[in-house]
């Protein structure tokens, strides 16, 4: 399955490579919402709020009472979860918060899956050089994503696997790190990072893992 992704900063609709270097940005919401309206999941990232320098709240508002979106981006709680569910979202996206100086926080992702259920709940696992990076990816720690995916299995009902390295470039997504993450989980997996073609949709699809596409889209490399 192919999941369009709606990054959101400064008010705007953008694309970034590596998560750092802006390369795409537009203003027509009204466009992009009607294009993604026939998709059965849309996420939507709060790149701002990731990154401790704001937030775009009324637009996720907007936006996830319009598409069936997993809205994440700097979500710290279950309180803030659930006021994004009230709004409209289908599921929440935790990343930063279930990490603590190189340890999984199973704690923190126990109390969240109590408070909002598995099924609402979406890890991220958010990888750089082979390990998981925090904090809208400015620091890295030391835990990877296979251990990640093994301690937080029980608490949430999807994982979203970014492959920092390879985000936003076009350059396509490594298909061996899918297959490897694959059996460690029973939940849907979703990856993102570099994807360009509908062949690369189809080939992770036949492995059972969904892909997140933003840059390929929204360039028109890979129709919608």
């Amino acid at each position: 399955m192919l999941i369009p992704s709606i990054d959101l900063m400064g008010g705007r609709i953008v694309q970034l490579e590596r998560g750092e270097e802006l390369r795409l940005a537009f203003d027509d919401f009204e466009y992009w919402i009607t294009r993604f309206a026939r998709f059965p999941l849309v996420q939507l990232i709060d790149l701002d709020a990731a990154k401790g320098a704001g937030d775009n709240r009324a637009l996720i508002e907007q936006i996830a009472k319009r598409l069936p979106v997993q809205v994440g981006g700097g979500v710290r709680s279950a309180d803030q979860a659930r006021l994004l569910l009230e709004a409209g979202a289908r599921r929440v996206i935790f990343g930063s918060v279930l990490f603590r100086e190189d340890r999984i926080d199973v704690e923190a992702a126990a109390a969240i899956a109590a408070q909002i259920t598995p099924e609402r709940f979406v890890a991220a696992i958010d990888t750089k050089a082979g390990r998981i990076a925090v904090r809208g990816w400015r620091e890295q720690t030391e835990v990877t994503p296979e251990q990640a995916i093994q301690a937080l299995e029980p608490y949430c009902g999807a994982f979203l696997y970014t492959h920092v390295d390879s985000e936003g470039t076009m350059g396509g997504f490594p298909i061996e790190v899918a297959r490897t993450l694959r059996p460690l989980t029973s939940h849907q997996l979703i990856v993102a990072g570099g994807i360009r073609t509908q062949e690369e949709v189809d080939s992770l699809d036949a492995i059972g893992v969904d892909a997140v596409v933003g840059m390929a889209v929204y360039s028109g490399i890979l129709a919608t």
